[in-house]
């Protein structure tokens, strides 16, 4: 099996692909090793597998899917969402050896920002963007706590963001609200999550918190944490193929754990984009 190792070495504090490497050709892989950035000139492999963060999950599934071959995910960032979303292996060696050994693939979903980049997990705007940009100083000191901390402070210092969300040309929500979370799998900040997401369906999910009293933010924080958040009364959740979020010039928002601005204007889910090896 000829495998493309696309490795994030800034991942985790840093990366050593040399374990990696030696766990994929225990099981017959002949692997040639690729720099995130140099992703594009991968050709004529039967798997590509992503070492890094989400934020570099979503770009190599990309490759992937345009190649016509499987992906297989080691998990390196600080929260490794994605994994915990599709019940992947966090131990690095474990998934190494799963991504070339492994039999069952499940198709998925990509979720497109309006400047064409992919996420895999949300693109979430209000409280997660304070959150991130807190929480990215303590990673090194705290790891996935960090994640944590940066919602602390979000909760007592952070606006409500003003916004207006449309779905397929609907509009669903008008005001202000603490966080609007557009979701594929729906997880995110270390093991909050949108359970109401599927990433398997070709539609994005937006769920919206209207703003209120920072004291009902402890119950909307609950639902983030147990998954129920779309459930929870009060709470906007919507489906749709193409999602708009019109929010004040200059607004962050957090995707897939990465601090981002603009692209909100137009989100869309690529369908059956990639076939991920989840397992066998």
């Amino acid at each position: 099996m000829r495998v493309a190792l696309i490795a994030n070495r800034d991942s985790g504090g840093g990366l050593e692909t040399g374990p990696l490497v030696a766990a994929m050709e225990r099981h017959g892989a002949e692997v040639a090793e690729f720099a995130l950035g140099d992703r594009e000139q991968v050709a004529g492999v039967d798997r590509v597998v992503v070492a890094g963060g989400d934020g570099s999950i979503a770009c190599v599934a990309e490759v992937a899917g345009r190649l016509g071959v499987p992906l297989g995910v080691i998990p390196v960032g600080t929260a490794n969402d994605y994994a915990r979303a599709t019940g992947l292996p966090r131990d690095r060696v474990a998934a190494a050896e799963l991504a070339v050994r492994g039999t069952e693939l499940r198709r998925y979903e990509l979720g497109r920002l309006g400047d064409g980049h992919p996420f895999v997990n949300v693109a979430s705007a209000g409280l997660a963007s304070v959150a991130a940009r807190r929480a990215d100083p303590l990673k090194p000191r705290l790891g996935p706590l960090a994640y944590a901390a940066g919602a602390v402070h979000a909760a007592v210092a952070a606006a409500p963001l003003r916004c207006t969300v449309r779905a397929d040309d609907r509009t669903v929500f008008d005001g202000e609200a603490w966080q609007v979370i557009v979701a594929v799998t729906g997880a995110f900040g270390g093991g909050s999550g949108v359970g109401a997401a599927d990433p398997s369906d070709g539609v994005l999910d937006v769920t919206v918190i209207p703003a209120g009293s920072r004291i009902g933010l402890a119950r909307r924080a609950w639902g983030l944490t147990r998954h129920t958040i779309a459930e929870q009364r009060g709470v906007e959740h919507h489906r749709g193929h193409v999602l708009a979020l019109d929010v004040p010039d200059g607004t962050e928002y957090n995707a897939d754990g990465e601090i981002r601005s603009g692209g909100l204007e137009r989100m869309t889910a690529e369908a059956d984009a990639y076939a991920l090896v989840a397992g066998g």
